[in-house]
């Protein structure tokens, strides 16, 4: 089993502003700044820990998830049916569409999403309604390429990677599942699916989750309160996050050291009784670990 991580401080509301939807959060290495969602608003936010607070971006559409590319400026983004390019330093240019794969599913969009070591960008789709299993897993490659690897999900959640590659988790978030694959990093195919993890009922769902420098897996739990940390192996619970609102979204590490985690949230689904016992409901929270988090992978497109 792995050591069991510390968290070194009480986790503390760095940006208040309440957020319908947190979501895809990227700590960005080259501007040594955080980047996150809040998807049902269509924003996309910048928060500069160093003072120079926060900027936004405003979409005609949801925005999910997001990656750094490597060749060029900017991100890759998805929005609300498929993928594109934007760069925050040329916002009177509008979102570059690259491929919408699910047009035919009207009442699906984009949820969360992350590049493997090779620079390819793995994105999941959900239903608006979190009920319908018509979300899926999609692999967008550096010449424009798009497959669906998984299907058959109300709402889908990650990925992310142990820490030599050759594992892929994800989540199923309405029914409470991480799963596991045998990932194949040569052609970025997934094969021996099995559940990794349930979590336990009253515990929350699995949300948003990234990996760090021990290959351990930190979760975000929607309804749970908290972030857990899990060994890659058993996935026992080595370590938990307490937040003071239910639903969390995500999570990442950022900072010089990559050793503060970065904790999203949401407003959406609590009744006005439990936004008023919540009020940091929607706020973007950090905590300092003794972990070392991972560096965001690159979009090689």
């Amino acid at each position: 089993m792995k050591s069991v991580p510390r968290v070194l401080e009480t986790p503390r509301c760095v940006w208040p502003a309440a957020a319908t939807l947190g979501e895809g959060t990227l700590w960005s290495q080259r501007e040594q700044a955080l980047y996150w969602v809040d998807i049902l608003a269509h924003r996309l936010h910048r928060f500069d820990p160093a003072g120079a607070g926060c900027t936004s971006w405003q979409f005609d559409e949801e925005i999910s998830a997001l990656a750094e590319r490597a060749q060029a400026p900017g991100l890759i983004v998805t929005l609300r049916h498929g993928f594109a390019l934007f760069d925050p330093a040329r916002p009177e240019v509008p979102p570059q569409t690259l491929h919408q794969p699910e047009l035919d599913r009207a009442g699906n969009r984009f949820n969360d999403g992350k590049c493997d070591a090779a620079g390819r960008f793995w994105g999941g789709s959900m239903d608006v309604a979190c009920e319908a299993h018509t979300g899926a897993l999609y692999r967008f490659d550096p010449d424009g390429g798009c497959s669906r690897h998984e299907d058959g999900f109300a709402v889908t959640n990650g990925p992310t990677w142990s820490l030599d590659g050759r594992t892929m988790y994800f989540n199923d978030t309405v029914r409470g599942r991480v799963y596991a694959f045998d990932f194949n990093a040569a052609d970025g195919t997934l094969s021996n699916k099995r559940e990794w993890l349930r979590l336990a009922r009253g515990d929350g769902l699995p949300d948003g989750m990234t990996t760090d420098a021990l290959g351990r897996l930190w979760i975000a739990h929607w309804g749970g309160a908290c972030v857990t940390c899990h060994d890659p192996d058993s996935a026992a619970e080595l370590c938990r996050v307490s937040l003071p609102t239910r639903h969390i979204t995500n999570c990442a590490f950022g900072d010089p050291e990559l050793r503060t985690l970065y904790i999203t949230s949401a407003t959406s689904g609590l009744s006005p009784e439990q936004l008023a016992a919540e009020p940091q409901a929607g706020a973007l929270f950090a905590v300092k670990t003794d972990a070392e988090g991972l560096p965001a992978r690159l979009f090689a497109g």
